[in-house]
């Protein structure tokens, strides 16, 4: 053997003659193990194997690897394999074409952003945010039209600020507003305290029992609903559950009252019941104590007396309301007397 063959053999290089069944075991060996050698092994023509010149011949054995990769990669190789170490040739091969396959990947740029995970923006919610600007905020409101005050309102007017109403918390269960009902120009007005059940689904005072029973005591006065008379409520809603109204709910809606008395110019006001006396007098007395003498509201007298729906569950006290009823008749009768001295004075 020469010297150079003796080398190679040291080396692991030298040719080995084998049977024609071992080399082609060799050859198949020396090409898997790993799935990535397969792919790029097989985008690449390859050498024939095996070669012989007969079938009783030797054949001797050649595995050649030819991949198409960068200039950095070794190029292919063409050497003699002993058949006894396919397996480390194999993994030697592995190796390299892994080497191949990641020299061949686009390396990313220098600044190039990683994807983001899910959780790489939570940061962002201890940062101050900007201001906002007028036109985006959300609590900002445009500016509404001032509305004319309650008392340069006219009836129109008047009726529709209180269908509208939002002043106090009782317009969040109402059904329908309390306004008034009459005669606009009447002598006589009629102030209740503030709308039941039956009033606000009808948006009417004084319906129902205690209506009728009002009605008869008008009507004993040669009065009746809507000549000469002209009826409403402190309270424009119903209080839930038919409760008194509270302090602020009562000044909240009492300026809607005080137009409507302004408006009609009523000769005689007829308080009914304890919490309409108490509310338009500004005091805290029974109703025992007001009852039997003339009071004052707005520049107009008033006469206190019990309302409809107590006389309906005392009906001792009705001789009580007529005796009101009665001096509020000649009340009004003086009124009115006084009224015409003055215009024939003037």
């Amino acid at each position: 053997m020469a010297l150079h063959e003796s080398a190679l053999e040291e080396l692991g290089l030298a040719p080995m003659w084998v049977r024609r069944g071992m080399a082609q075991s060799a050859s198949v060996e020396a090409t898997v193990g790993d799935s990535a050698v397969e792919a790029v092994a097989s985008e690449a023509p390859r050498a024939p194997a095996v070669s012989h010149d007969d079938a009783n011949a030797p054949v001797r054995a050649r595995v050649t690897v030819a991949t198409d990769v960068p200039a950095q990669v070794a190029p292919a190789r063409d050497v003699d394999e002993p058949a006894s170490e396919p397996v480390a040739r194999a993994d030697a091969r592995a190796e390299d074409a892994r080497e191949a396959r990641s020299a061949a990947a686009p390396v990313p740029a220098a600044d190039a952003t990683p994807p983001a995970s899910d959780d790489d923006f939570a940061w962002f919610d201890d940062l101050p945010g900007e201001p906002l600007s007028p036109s985006m905020d959300i609590e900002a409101k445009p500016d509404r039209p001032a509305q004319p005050a309650i008392d340069t309102l006219d009836w129109t007017a008047l009726e529709a600020r209180v269908s509208a109403c939002e002043r106090c918390r009782l317009c969040e269960r109402r059904t329908n507003t309390v306004f008034g009902v009459g005669d606009r120009e009447a002598d006589w007005m009629l102030i209740g305290e503030a709308p039941g059940e039956n009033e606000d689904k009808q948006g009417e005072p004084f319906v129902g029992q205690a209506g009728k029973l009002l009605d008869n005591m008008l009507g004993a006065l040669d009065l009746a609903r809507g000549t000469n008379v002209y009826i409403a409520n402190v309270i424009k809603c119903r209080p839930p559950g038919n409760r008194n109204p509270e302090p602020d709910e009562v000044a909240r809606c009492e300026p809607y009252l005080q137009r409507q008395v302004a408006l009609v110019k009523p000769k005689l006001i007829v308080a009914l019941g304890r919490f309409a006396a108490q509310s338009l007098l500004k005091t805290e007395a029974s109703i025992s104590s007001l009852r039997g003498r003339v009071h004052e509201y707005e520049g107009v007298p008033v006469i206190v007396t019990y309302h409809p729906a107590y006389l309906l569950r005392s009906l001792g006290d009705k001789a009580k309301s007529w005796q009101d009823l009665c001096l509020a008749r000649d009340t009004w009768r003086n009124a009115a007397a006084q009224g015409q001295e003055g215009d024939e004075a003037k």
